[in-house]
């Protein structure tokens, strides 16, 4: 199904998410857990918008956290399962982290031998991130738990025995954006350096990175996959996805102010790539516009680009049918994951307004910010 927007009179910039597209998704992971037996948790830094949770708890088993106040979101506005994994937990913030916490990673044996005594006395299952060494990505080591010099997971190197004996689990992220095949290939370093360990113990997650609900992902190999490891070691196998969960189910509204030409056509928006989607510059990562096409496909090519002073603003070159004019709206697509949890007030710049637009086709703002919202954020 094409994923469009008729975008309303809202006032712009706005980020609205669909449900009857969010739901697809849902659907479309229920159905990859229950063939798999797998359990599919949603990963709240790439999506956290609670007024959502409700929704998406119907079909998932829980959330998965990067620190203590995600995880505290996730069990009191999800419920359900509720794992949390940091590269190295503050003692400050562990008896809170063991009062919204059902599974606790560790990144390192260290970590483990410290505090994993005390989470299992408190009833919790803890477990060990580790690092297969594995690299599988192109073109994004910002992104790449595997990459030189990682921090991310313990490596085979590394390992403590003796501590991994306090281990329920073994966890393990290497993915970004990518299909099963990915995964397989993972697999395989993981399960030579690591498999060994795995029985006796109780599950396994595999992380995030899965794009499952992409048109052109491997939902079968996915499925085979997760059966052979449970079949294999007897454990319950996790997968913990952010951006498939809500991919291509959100859009990010905003409008033309002004329209300039220095070498080429440029039109600044309300809204802005440093401020609003940080990932165009960070990844990169080029936003799909709707009904425009790539620099000099249609007939007239503009640089959208925001109204920050930052000159590096800049969204992307992006061809349209007919010229762009002061007040047009600009729609752009796929604007649910990492957009609401990174984006900031960069000079001041306004927040865009949260909207849901329900299976009716009706339209409903969930949040709209303010000053207030900006001087918040100081002192």
């Amino acid at each position: 199904m094409e994923r469009r927007l008729v975008p309303s009179a809202l006032a712009t910039p706005y980020y609205l998410i669909d449900e009857t597209y969010l739901t697809a998704n849902l659907r479309m992971l229920r159905d990859v857990a229950d063939r798999a037996g797998c359990k599919i948790l949603l990963a709240q830094k790439a999506f956290s918008s609670f007024a959502f949770y409700p929704l998406i708890s119907r079909y998932l088993d829980g959330t998965t956290a990067s620190g203590l106040y995600e995880a505290r979101l996730g069990k009191e506005r999800f419920g359900k399962e509720t794992h949390v994994y940091s590269p190295a937990y503050a003692e400050r913030d562990w008896e809170q982290i063991l009062q919204y916490s059902d599974h606790i990673v560790f990144n390192s044996c260290a970590q483990m031998r410290r505090f994993a005594p005390r989470a299992k006395a408190a009833g919790k299952q803890v477990g060990l991130r580790v690092n297969p060494e594995c690299s599988t990505q192109q073109g994004h080591e910002i992104y790449d738990p595997c990459a030189p010099f990682s921090r991310l997971g313990c490596t085979a190197d590394n390992l403590d025995a003796d501590a991994l004996r306090l281990a329920d689990g073994l966890h393990l992220h290497t993915l970004c954006e990518q299909n099963a095949d990915a995964l397989v290939q993972t697999l395989e370093a993981f399960e030579r350096k690591f498999g060994q360990y795995l029985h006796g113990m109780r599950w396994l997650n595999l992380g995030g990175g899965h794009h499952i609900t992409r048109d052109d992902y491997d939902r079968e190999l996915l499925i085979r996959t997760v059966r052979r490891l449970q079949a294999t070691y007897d454990v319950q196998v996790y997968l913990e996805p952010g951006e498939a969960v809500v991919l291509d189910s959100g859009f990010l509204v905003a409008s033309v102010l002004e329209v300039l030409r220095n070498g080429c056509d440029i039109a600044i928006l309300d809204t802005s790539a440093a401020c609003h989607m940080p990932d165009v510059l960070e990844m990169p990562y080029r936003p799909p516009v709707q009904d425009a096409g790539a620099a000099g496909e249609k007939a007239h090519t503009y640089r959208l680009a925001g109204p920050t002073c930052l000159s590096g603003d800049v969204i992307g070159d992006y061809s349209f049918d007919r010229p762009l004019q002061q007040g047009d709206r600009v729609v752009f697509c796929d604007m649910a994951l990492y957009t609401i949890v990174k984006n900031n007030t960069f000079n001041g710049m306004p927040l865009p307004s949260i909207v849901r637009r329900d299976a009716d086709g009706a339209d409903h703002v969930v949040k709209a910010f303010d000053y207030a919202d900006f001087k918040s954020r100081l002192s």
